[in-house]
């Protein structure tokens, strides 16, 4: 080839080159619509942003992230959602069955992709699980489904346990999760314990509800799996401590932050999942064609510390099944 047909060549390809690059790194807007503080959606939404990152969309090159968070005001969330699409969002990343409600409400058309504890068809967030339909799909944690199975190690922790406190937030219920209520209490009797409700309004009132648990004082607690108890851990396993009970809670990062005991899936893994849902309904798939993804991988963490402070034993049947022990 000679020089001139070399240099045409060469300017060719990059002038088809030029399109093709700005066509992959084309700008998208994601939304994030979360019922809590704008400082925990940003925490929890790193490992959804490492896994994005890896798909080639990197916030403040490609991808512009527009948070909009309620601050615990559940009765904010719909405004924030149509917020969401009036700024034309290429797809709405939600997190707890409210924020989820909201966002289907809003839009019929935008992608809706979801990480949930809660039976995603049951709740009626999806059609089924395999085949969505509608504009949202996601993860689900089968967090509510081993309620019971979390019963069952509390009472192999504190064997001598008359009582077990059931601390939750009756407005996160949804669909289902009242049957997993009478369902703990239905396991409670077998095993020999009263399950004792401690209702909780949100973060403003754990104070006091702990004060009023004080008056029956369970031998132990059960932390529910809702979405207000997940941002709020370091608060919840403060509480606990001060109150010397022991406790155990829905997922890893409470025993981390000086919890007694968690057993549940692993959130970070969860939320790559999300943050692959995300990625690929940007590069143009529809939700409808992307089952719903399920977590059915638990772990159990200990923390020796926590145990040794309460004065605890930790039964060896429950350490040679730890998948981490805190020392």
């Amino acid at each position: 080839m000679r020089r001139r047909e070399f240099i045409a060549a060469i300017g060719s390809a990059a002038a088809w080159s030029l399109p093709a690059l700005g066509q992959q790194a084309a700008s998208r807007t994601l939304g994030v619509l979360d019922v809590g503080s704008l400082e925990g959606a940003r925490r929890n939404f790193g490992s959804v942003q490492d896994r994005l990152a890896e798909m080639g969309y990197v916030e403040g090159r490609n991808l512009a992230l527009e948070y909009r968070c309620a601050d615990s005001h559940e009765d904010r969330l719909g405004e924030l959602a149509r917020d969401l699409v009036r700024h034309r969002v290429n797809a709405i990343a939600v997190f707890a069955g409210p924020s989820i409600m909201a966002a289907k409400a809003a839009t019929t058309s935008i992608p809706i992709i979801f990480l949930t504890g809660f039976d995603p068809v049951a709740s009626g967030f999806v059609v089924s699980l395999n085949r969505p339909a509608g504009n949202a799909t996601g993860v689900s944690v089968l967090n509510v489904e081993v309620m019971t199975k979390r019963l069952q190690m509390l009472c192999e922790l504190v064997p001598t346990a008359k009582s077990i406190g059931f601390f939750y937030n009756p407005t996160s219920l949804v669909s289902g999760y009242e049957d997993t209520l009478r369902r703990l209490e239905l396991a409670a009797d077998t095993l020999g314990v009263k399950l004792l409700r401690v209702e909780t309004g949100g973060p403003d009132d754990f104070k006091e509800a702990f004060a009023r648990m004080a008056g029956v004082r369970p031998d132990a607690l059960l932390i529910s799996a809702d979405a207000l108890m997940l941002r709020n851990r370091e608060s919840l396993a403060g509480l606990t401590a001060q109150h010397r009970i022991p406790a155990l809670y829905p997922i890893r990062e409470f025993a981390a932050d000086g919890g007694l005991v968690s057993y549940g899936p692993n959130y970070a893994e969860a939320r790559r999942q999300v943050g692959d849902y995300l990625g690929r309904v940007l590069n143009g798939e529809r939700p409808e064609n992307l089952p719903v993804q399920q977590v059915t991988k638990f772990e159990l963490v200990i923390n020796m510390k926590t145990a040794k402070a309460l004065g605890l034993g930790v039964p060896t049947s429950l350490l040679g099944r730890a998948d981490e022990v805190i020392e």
